[in-house]
Formats: C-alpha cells, structure tokens, sequence
C-alpha cells in the first residue's frame, strides 16, 4: 500500500526564507570578494606607487568628471574633508555594486564574472587616463580584480554545493520495500508522518528542491578567510606605500638664509592677541587651506628633484632642487594667498612668510620669448594651471617657493617647490609639486580650470570678511573684527555698518605689505536683541569692494559679508 500525495514543505515558505538566506549570502560573498580585490590592489599599489591604487584612481577620475556647481557644493560643504568625503562615497558605491554582484552570481556565474570584470575595467580606465598615468598604473586594479574573481566562486560554492543525500522513499509517499505500511494505518496519519520526516531530513541535508545544499559553516569559514587576506594583503600595500614617503628627506632639508629677507614687521602688526576670535596675521602650516584635486598628496624625493622649462624659451634649461637652493637671489616675502572657491566670509584664505627664487629672474635669464602669454605650470601628478606671463615678469614678488614659515614646504602645500604669484587667485598661479613651467600661449592650451569653465586668468577681488562676534553674547560695548585683503594693491579702508545705521571705519592694523592682508576691529556698544553686520573694504586703488553677490564660479565670489548676531 502506498500512502497519499504530499506538497513538499520546502516548495512552501520555508523554500522561500531559505532562498532569502541564501541571496543575502551570496551578498555578503560578494561584498568578501570586493575586499579581497581591493586588498590585493593596495598591496600591488606599494610597489606601483600611492596614486595607482584603485580607489585613488576611480577617486581622481571622479574629481574630473565631476561638474563644476557640484565640486563648488562639495568644497561648500565638506571643505578640506572633501577628498576624505569622496573616498568614503566611492567605497560606498563600491560595496554596493559588490553586493549586487554577489546575488546575480548566484544565479549565474558569468554574471559574476562579468561584473568583476567591470570592476576591474572601470580601475584600469581611471588609472591609465590620469593626466600623468602609464599602463603600469593600470597592475593593481588587473591584479585585484583577478583576486576578486577567483575570490568570489570560492565564496559561493558553499551556497550552492551538492546536497549530501538523495530523497528517501518515504518523501514520496511510498512505503519501502520489504517493509509494507501496517495493515489498517490511516492515510492521514502515514501522511503526516511522512511531512515530518521530510523536514527533518530537508534541515539535516540543508537541500532545496532544486537539489542546492546550504553548508553556512563553510561558507562563515570562507568569509573568514576572505577577510583575513583582505586586512592583511591592504594592510600590507599601506606598509609598502610607506617606502614612497619623503617626510624624513623634508625633515632632513636645510634651508639657506635669504639674500633678501622679508620687512620686519612694525610693533602692533598682529591685533590677534588683543581681540579674541581675530584671524592671526600669520596662519600656522598645519592650519593653512587647502583645496586641489589630489586624493593621495604627490610625493618627491628631493633628490631626484628636477624642474623642466620647455616652450617659448631660447635656451631653457632644467633645474634640480640644489640648484635653486644655491642661488645668491633667494627672497623671503609675506604673502597672503586666496583660492578661487572662497566665498564670500570664507575661510580659504591664509598667510605666510615664504622663501623662494624669483620667478622672473628665472624666466628671463632661460630667454623667456615675448610671444609667450600662459606659463603652463605642471605639477608631478600631471595637473596643468595657466598662469599669465606678465603677471610673472611684472609682479615683484613672484616666486618659485621652497620654504614656508620658515620651513620646508609641507608636503601637501607643494613640497619640495611651489609657484606663487600675488594678487592671482591660485587657480591660476600657485601651482604645487611644480616639476614643469611651459611657455605657451592662452590660443594654444587650455589648462586644467579653463577647459572647466573658469576663467583663464583672474585677479583677486577686494575681499573682507568679520571674525568675530559669531556667537550669543551680552549687550554692551563688544569689538567687532576681521580681515580685508587687496594682494599687490593693499587695503586702505575698511566700513562696519551695524543693521541700517551709518557706515563707520574701522581702525586697521599696521600696513606691513601691500601682498599681506589687514586686519581691522571696530568696538561697538550693542543693545539687547537680534542685530545685522556688514562689512566691505577700499583697496588702496580707491576700489570700493562691490555689493553685488555673485558665486565662486567663474571668476571669484563678490558681494559684502553680512552676518546675524544675537546679543542678551
């Protein structure tokens, strides 16, 4: 006798939670695999170089193809955290595609192969374009995405193994041979007998009715195992890529005196010290802006130092690091350096004491041509900022620098040389890790930020911003403060209006250099209650700082910093 018909139990809700297990696995396994390909790549990328490590790559080639309002909102928004901001954001996205990777290929494995090898593509691409990349640049996302992809069947056969035993007669309903169903057993009772065996024989086998086992011990084992190589092939690359680090060869660098140091500063220069909150006149290095598209900070050894002059010369000449530490023209200058992104009251601004060669000595004596309009100054990493030919002849403090603040400069400020010319905004002047000035002209090339939109050479706008007070404070008498800056003009007067009352001057802080920026202050008795202060500056050009509001993009912010200020 045979009993009746069942609906196996795993064709049921349990056959769905457990295909839910199983894809939610197949994520993780593909999450696994992506650090396994990442690990790897970080450990190829100690031997390639920092700059050639996948994330890095993807990460410049975001920075490119990111349109401008968006890298303005960025800047507006995480500041010099941007760059943190963005590799957090690309290793996001890549553990979300990961994941997704890791349930198609559960259903077929040449989707996942053919997203690893996507994966792996997208990394080459972005290594190989950079403005300075080669094909050795493209090893470690080749190598990675091979680990990854022999990672990940690794990580899914454990989802999808054999199942260890076949279907017992009785899962169908028949009795065994040689051993007939009783004689008066009940067809419900043999056919609930029958329900729970198979159950208990579905947990034990971990099979599905697609004939699937399910072994998560091996696969917990698997994952394990994943991220053990992927900690420790990562960790790995960061120790290798320490071997690029030039920290002890700066640190080693001794810097000479200048033949022509910079005017001492009149006693009273810094109101700082006097008005709590105030802008120092000079910014600390660890505490000066900035803003570039490098993600990993270009290092160079300073041995190996070599500056290149081509183009429009008539008999241009390279020049090592020594080179320009000999030279009998070294100038030391205070300088306040402002970058294009700041808006207005922004904090992208700062000064320093810098040391340098001077830039038009250089061009003239390598016969700098007077066709020559655009300096197209590249850095190590192969960014290209334009800088007018004029302003470099012409602008007296214009230097090649090699020291700031009485320091080498630190690496991520341009270390081992650096462009500077005043009243530029840097966009178009500052260029950092400087290995090659060409001389060109603006019709032949466009650099970097002018094939982005932004205009090809800009002045410094006249700029002020208040410092203080930002926060709640008690009425009465209370200092407002801030700076102004005018590079190669100079500020001369600085106006507080205080809600709709009269402009009133602000006392300034001594003039020290025409390149430097002014701090000013202004005591004023407040009253209880919600209050509006507004600033603006006069350049000593008698060029009263414009009202009108306009963005960073294209050519600098404009407009008067109005603050709100609440006093008890």
């Amino acid at each position: 006798m045979t009993t009746t018909g069942h609906r196996p139990v795993a064709d049921g809700a349990g056959a769905r939670a457990e295909r839910r297990g199983r894809r939610r696995l197949a994520a993780l396994a593909g999450l696994a695999a992506a650090a396994v390909a990442l690990g790897v790549a970080e450990l190829v990328a100690g031997l390639t170089g920092p700059w050639t490590s996948p994330v890095v790559a993807v990460g410049d080639a975001v920075i490119t193809l990111t349109p401008e309002p968006v890298k303005q909102f960025a800047i507006d928004t995480f500041g010099e955290a941007d760059k943190v901001a963005l590799v957090v954001g690309t290793l996001v996205v890549v553990a979300l595609y990961a994941l997704a990777v890791g349930v198609l290929s559960l259903r077929d494995r040449r989707l996942g192969t053919v997203g690893i090898a996507l994966f792996g593509l997208v990394g080459v691409v972005a290594a190989i374009t950079r403005p300075a990349g080669g094909l050795l640049d493209a090893l470690p996302s080749l190598v990675g995405a091979v680990a990854g992809g022999l990672a990940l069947p690794a990580l899914l056969a454990p989802l999808t193994a054999p199942s260890s035993g076949g279907p017992h007669p009785r899962s169908t309903g028949e009795a065994s041979p040689g051993h007939p169903s009783p004689a008066g057993e009940s067809s419900e009772a043999s056919s609930a007998d029958a329900r729970v065996v198979d159950r208990l024989r579905e947990v034990l086998a971990g099979g599905d009715r697609k004939g699937a086992g399910l072994d998560r011990r091996r696969f917990v084992v698997g994952s394990g195992v994943a991220l053990g190589v992927a900690a420790v092939t990562g960790g790995g690359g960061r120790l290798l890529q320490r071997r690029f680090d030039v920290a002890d060869a700066r640190a080693g660098l001794r810097l000479p005196a200048p033949s022509d140091a910079a005017a001492p500063l009149p006693p009273g220069a810094d109101l700082a010290p006097e008005v709590d909150g105030l802008t120092p006149l000079f910014t600390s290095n660890r505490d000066f802006y900035r803003v570039d598209t490098a993600i990993t900070v270009p290092r160079i050894d300073p041995a190996g130092y070599r500056l290149a002059l081509t183009g429009m010369f008539d008999a241009p000449r390279s020049y090592t690091l020594a080179d320009l530490l000999e030279r009998d023209d070294l100038v030391e200058r205070d300088i306040t350096l402002t970058c294009v992104s700041n808006e207005v009251g922004g904090g992208l601004a700062g000064t320093a004491r810098w040391l340098g060669v001077p830039l038009g000595a250089v061009l003239r004596e390598n016969g700098v041509r007077d066709g020559s309009t655009q300096l197209l100054c590249r850095s190590s990493d192969g960014m290209t900022i334009g800088a007018p030919t004029r302003s470099a002849l012409e602008v007296p403090d214009a230097m090649l620098a090699v020291g700031m603040n009485g320091e080498p400069l630190p690496i991520e400020h341009g270390f081992p040389v650096r462009m500077l010319i005043p009243g530029l905004y840097g966009y178009v002047s500052a260029c950092k890790w400087l290995v090659g000035i060409e001389a060109t002209t603006y019709e032949a090339v466009d650099a970097y930020w002018t094939r982005r939109g932004w205009a090809a050479r800009q002045e410094i706008r006249v700029a002020s911003r208040i410092d203080v007070p930002l926060r709640p404070f008690p009425a009465g008498r209370r200092p407002i403060a801030g700076v102004a800056w005018a590079q190669t003009r100079g500020i001369t007067a600085v106006e507080v209006r205080v809600d709709e009352g009269e402009w009133r001057e602000a006392q300034l802080s001594p003039q020290v250099d025409a390149d430097l920026w002014r701090q000013w202050v202004l005591p004023y008795d407040f009253a209880p209650g919600r209050h509006q202060i507004t600033v603006r500056a006069t350049s000593a050009e008698g060029e009263l700082q414009t009202q009108e509001r306009r963005p960073p993009f294209p050519s600098g912010s404009t407009g008067w910093h109005t603050i709100q200020v609440v006093t008890t």
